[in-house]
């Protein structure tokens, strides 16, 4: 594949969109990403909730979308994605967690790519069974303050319900509650899931197994990155 080929310079300059159902890892691997490429980490569900808890305008209009489990709307997401990628930090490239998530959104996404002679982004798609998201996402636990991620099933962390970095608080997120996750899955395998062949058709999507060890999941997205250009 053209687009996976040569060596990668210090900034490749590239986007990198992390797809996959919710619980596929996606999350954890673009942090582990970011800090090894050196580039940003853009989550669209961190950062709708940072509006959220900041009580800004786009905040407070998210809202209630964010509480149910649906999709946030398009023209929403979009606009806070173009400002936030038009910042200094990004000219070097970022990898997004969580967008785009409709085939408008990807659509107008690749319009603003094109429009910021960005290119065609790089798609990992991370493919992890049904069960086994379910018991990531239940067991799921974020800390409060640095915002690491544990699994109280697979990874807990020494101390129940402390981080073990900071000792910070370790919360459930209200849309890893069972009832929302039903809802968050239904909405992937409605919007989201036929982006990874919209992707494929397009040449720039590489699959990834999302069922192995975290660690053979980071290595395998590093080789992948290390070849974007």
């Amino acid at each position: 594949m053209s687009s996976l080929q040569g060596p990668a310079s210090a900034g490749f300059r590239r986007a990198v969109i992390f797809l996959g159902p919710p619980g596929a890892g996606k999350g954890t691997q673009a942090r582990l990403a970011a800090k090894e490429f050196k580039i940003p980490h853009l989550s669209t569900g961190d950062m709708l909730r940072e509006h959220m808890a900041k009580g800004t305008a786009l905040g407070n209009r998210v809202r209630d979308y964010m509480q149910r489990g649906d999709l946030v709307a398009d023209d929403l997401v979009l606009e806070m994605m173009e400002d936030r990628i038009s910042q200094p930090d990004c000219a070097g490239g970022f990898v997004l967690d969580g967008f785009p998530r409709t085939l408008r959104q990807a659509e107008a996404f690749g319009a603003i790519l094109e429009r910021k002679s960005w290119g065609d982004p790089l798609v990992v798609h991370f493919d992890v069974d049904r069960g086994q998201l379910l018991r990531r996402l239940t067991g799921r636990r974020t800390c409060a303050v640095g915002g690491e991620i544990y699994n109280i099933f697979d990874s807990p962390p020494k101390v129940a319900g402390r981080c073990d970095y900071d000792g910070g608080e370790l919360i459930q997120r209200s849309d890893d509650r069972e009832d929302v996750i039903a809802e968050r899955l239904a909405v992937y395998d409605t919007h989201t899931r036929g982006l990874v062949d919209r992707y494929r058709k397009q040449g720039v999507a590489v699959d990834i197994n999302g069922m192995a060890p975290p660690a053979i999941v980071a290595e395998q997205v590093k080789k992948i990155l290390a070849c974007a250009r």
